[in-house]
């Protein structure tokens, strides 16, 4: 039986569904304060469709309190309920949102608890959990020393969907996340350092020396060290240094042979593969020791190299000889050299390691090497100019530099004796090479459902999403007031830790009694569990987020006339009003698309503030208030909007 469910896929649609299936809703007894509360909200399960769901939230706290502002662990334990066997890969969805009394009363239960998770499904600006575990985020990287963060779920118009940007010291060049997505690193060569970012928070940890000119970034598969490719001019500075991930401590500097630099590792994290493209050489590392156990001749150019977890072999590529040098990871020996032709670039294996797919950029082809046999069975054409591979379960994407098209090939259909199938879709109007000063990380960028690609075009500045299926990309993000040039999924969902068991970490919201959201699709399930959280009483209470209230006195206005938009900023509980903010400004602009416009607000009063707009077209516009002062993502969520009318109609 399928039991998964793709929570953010077609949202709206899952969603109203939804709201005809079925609810169940674990409640204490009594009154909050009635009953002893647990420490650890844990022992809460149901039973329903042969479904067993336990819930526990259990606290990092040493005290075992859910306390607020403190970090848990939110587990669901999902398992046959007549043999207790674990139910893997059903892909459940949960949200946390404060209780809610008045409705639950009102609406009953079981109605209110439904209603809020189709709610929850549609991505409603104004209607968002407190806490979704459901969510992913899309980091955008720029062309100027900067990253941007955007919410795929939610955009008005191209504006909200962008959620931060986070500023580094240099322009990047190549970023890697670890499994976890929690924190992301990335390179900047004209630095010599590395950028180190904070990814649930989206802000920067630290900047990292990283030796001399750090290009490329790798992370071994047990992401205990990073690495990281020096394109140095000097031979003794030309090679890799190797950092530390928990300490940022620099553990060594490498000095590998010339030229640019990339890397793989054996899957035991035992061995690291290093090619060096001036040299003609493969540099094998025992990371153990970190020393150079071996230098390899792989050709007179190799440009990169990749690691086949089925056949435990690295294949470097060369472009210049147009071969690809099999390395057997055990014996540390070439065991076979592929012939292929000049012009071998970019390389990647599918994720059972089966096929290997070398990018051709002379001859506009990709070469499909079977890691069984360690031959070549498929040369493809494909978009003009490959120079970007990644993979799906389902396809292999490959993206051109002289092509605005996205060319997929179904592995299912690759083989010897067999016919490829491939197919494409164009991802935005013009070919990347005309935006110009490409970083190497990819402009490719997996969905976190693993059926669907986010794609950069540098040129439009815009990120375009395709789900696998579909004809032509299902949306675009533009990059407003950055240069967009590659893209990395950052997932917050539930994960699966072991068989069963889906898990995610979050920061404890303010204390409070809150409704625990569980979805699951087949059997179809809606069941709201209960936690509580404990106030910090060791804590200064936070004077809370400065929010912003529009004050309008119309929400239409004729064509031609001046409009002054009026609102105040308040914070906290009481609404204290926040007066003296000088940075205040209003950004407005009219739906779907047209130019962002921004003017500077005046305080009128006891944290009133004022701002004329300039609403010279009809249609909706949408306005939004920001403020440097008050932090970067102030108030990102709240808006209102002004209908223009023609003079006659209003």
């Amino acid at each position: 039986m399928n039991r998964t469910i793709k929570v953010a896929g077609c949202a709206l649609v899952v969603g109203l569904a939804l709201i005809w299936l079925g609810v169940w809703r674990t409640t204490p007894p009594a009154t909050l304060s009635e009953v002893a509360l647990p420490d650890t909200w844990s022992g809460q399960t149901l039973e329903r469709d042969g479904v067993s769901v336990a819930l526990e939230v259990r606290p990092l706290a040493q005290d075992g309190v859910l306390r607020e502002g403190k970090f848990a662990d939110v587990r669901f334990r999902v398992t046959d309920s007549a043999s207790g066997q674990p139910l893997s890969g059903v892909a459940p969805g949960a949200w946390i949102d404060p209780e809610t009394v008045a409705a639950d009363q009102a609406q009953g239960r079981e109605h209110s608890c439904k209603s809020r998770v189709g709610v929850f499904l549609k991505s409603s600006i104004g209607a968002r959990p407190l806490l979704d575990m459901n969510s992913y985020f899309l980091l955008v990287m720029n062309r100027d020393a900067s990253v941007s963060v955007v919410d795929p779920s939610v955009s008005v118009g191209g504006i909200t969907s962008t959620m931060a940007r986070i500023d580094i010291k240099q322009p990047p060049m190549d970023w890697v996340t670890p499994r976890d997505n929690k924190r992301v690193f990335v390179s900047m060569p004209t630095a010599d350092e590395i950028a180190v970012i904070d990814s649930e928070q989206f802000k920067l940890i630290d900047s990292v020396a990283a030796g001399s000119n750090p290009v490329r970034l790798a992370l071994q598969p047990d992401e205990r060290l990073l690495w990281i490719g020096n394109n140095a001019k000097s031979a003794e500075a030309s090679g890799v240094t190797v950092i530390d991930t928990r300490s940022l401590k620099t553990l060594k500097h490498l000095a590998t042979g010339a030229g640019h630099h990339e890397i793989a590792f054996s899957k035991d994290s035992r061995f690291a593969f290093v090619t060096n493209r001036d040299d003609g050489t493969l540099s094998i590392i025992d990371i153990a020791s970190l020393t150079i156990s071996k230098q390899l001749k792989t050709g007179s150019h190799p440009l990169s190299v990749a690691y086949s977890p089925l056949s435990q072999a690295v294949y470097v590529a060369d472009g210049k000889d147009g071969t690809v040098t099999v390395v057997d990871t055990a014996s540390l020996t070439v065991r076979r050299v592929i012939k292929m032709k000049q012009g071998l670039g970019p390389m990647g294996f599918s994720a059972d390691g089966r096929f290997g797919i070398v990018l051709n950029t002379l001859e506009n082809q990709a070469s499909v090497i079977d890691a069984a046999t360690d031959s070549l069975i498929h040369e493809l054409d494909v978009s003009a100019e490959p120079y970007q591979v990644v993979f799906t379960k389902a396809y292999a994407y490959i993206r051109g530099l002289a092509s605005a098209k996205v060319t997929m090939i179904n592995l299912s259909s690759l083989g010897e004796g067999r016919t490829p199938i491939s197919q494409g879709f164009e991802a935005g109007p013009q070919a990347p090479r005309l935006a110009g000063d490409l970083p190497l990380a990819s402009s490719l960028a997996v969905s976190r459902d693993d059926n669907a690609v986010f794609v950069v075009n540098p040129v439009d500045n815009t990120t375009y999403f395709y789900a696998e299926g579909m004809n032509t990309p299902m949306s675009g993000y533009p990059n407003r007031g950055q240069v967009a040039r590659a893209a990395m999924v950052i997932n917050r969902s539930l994960r699966e830790v072991e068989p069963g068991l889906y898990s995610a970490r979050i920061k404890l919201p303010a204390a409070g009694r809150f409704d625990v959201a569980f979805l699951l699709n087949q059997p179809n399930i809606i069941h709201c569990f209960t936690a509580l959280v404990e106030p910090d009483r060791n804590l200064t209470q936070h004077p809370g987020v400065p929010k912003v209230e529009f004050m309008l006195d119309t929400s239409t206005v004729a064509l031609g006339s001046p409009y002054v938009v009026r609102f105040r900023i308040v914070q906290g509980k009481q609404k204290a009003q926040r007066i003296g903010v000088k940075d205040v400004e209003v950004r407005y602009f009219r739906a779907p698309t047209s130019r962002v416009q921004q003017v500077g607000a005046l305080e009128v009063g006891d944290g009133v503030y004022e701002a004329p707009v300039t609403l010279d077209q009809n249609g909706a516009w949408y306005l939004h208030v920001r403020a440097a002062s008050l932090g970067a993502s102030f108030d990102d969520k709240t808006f209102a909007s002004v209908r223009v009318l023609p003079g006659d109609a209003h």
